[in-house]
């Protein structure tokens, strides 16, 4: 596999190229796209330095950018993990459950639970967001193979769009979620790091950075 890290080199066009959200996802789709029918193999992390993107991701083939619009660098992403190790790590996630057959946003979920039970606005956001995610990853991280040792939610936001050419509309929620955690798989945990966790990696969720300790 491999991990890229990608700059955008264009300051002075990227208004006039970026006219929203949806258009950034796009560019990024672009780099990947060699063919009208390619199917999403990669997945990817996008932050802001200043007003402009930076991008990580990690795929199978490079990324080829035919529109002169990004800064490159590829190389070879073969993690040296172990079991038992600690690791930290960083990873945006779309965190859902499930309820009479449709998702939902864990965090609205978890809030709209607590009214019920009469703690109604008396519950922070911040507290809810926390609780409700860190159950969210709890509930993954044996198939996923890790064990969590410490957590923290941060940057808990709700996005929506509209695709350009279909006008649908794209509706769902991000949480930025950090700490440390114990491999107790190796051969899944590589493959979570290689593939991602959690729903909406098509927009940005699921790759998850690691640093050793």
């Amino acid at each position: 596999m491999l991990i890229s890290k990608m700059t955008f080199s264009g300051e002075s066009a990227f208004k006039e190229i970026f006219a929203g959200e949806y258009a950034l996802h796009q560019a990024v789709w672009d780099l990947f796209a060699d063919s009208p029918d390619r199917r999403r193999d990669f997945i990817y992390r996008m932050e802001c330095v200043g007003k402009l993107p930076l991008v990580y991701a990690v795929s199978s083939r490079v990324p080829r950018d035919l529109k002169g619009l990004w800064h490159i660098e590829t190389k070879e992403y073969a993690p040296s993990i172990e079991s038992g190790i600690k690791i930290g790590f960083n990873v945006r996630v779309n965190p859902t459950v499930k309820r009479e057959g449709k998702r939902h946003d864990v965090v609205m979920d978890a809030k709209y639970q607590a009214r019920g039970k009469n703690v109604g606005e008396n519950a922070a956001l911040q507290d809810l967001v926390a609780e409700s995610c860190e159950k969210w990853l709890n509930k993954r991280s044996q198939e996923n193979g890790f064990n969590m040792a410490k957590f923290r939610a941060d940057g808990y936001r709700q996005i929506w769009f509209d695709k350009a050419k279909s006008g649908a509309t794209v509706r769902f929620s991000t949480v930025d979620l950090s700490g440390v955690l114990e491999v107790v798989d190796v051969k899944i945990f590589t493959e979570m790091l290689f593939y991602g966790l959690g729903p909406e990696k098509g927009f940005g969720c699921g790759l998850m950075l690691v640093r050793k300790l």
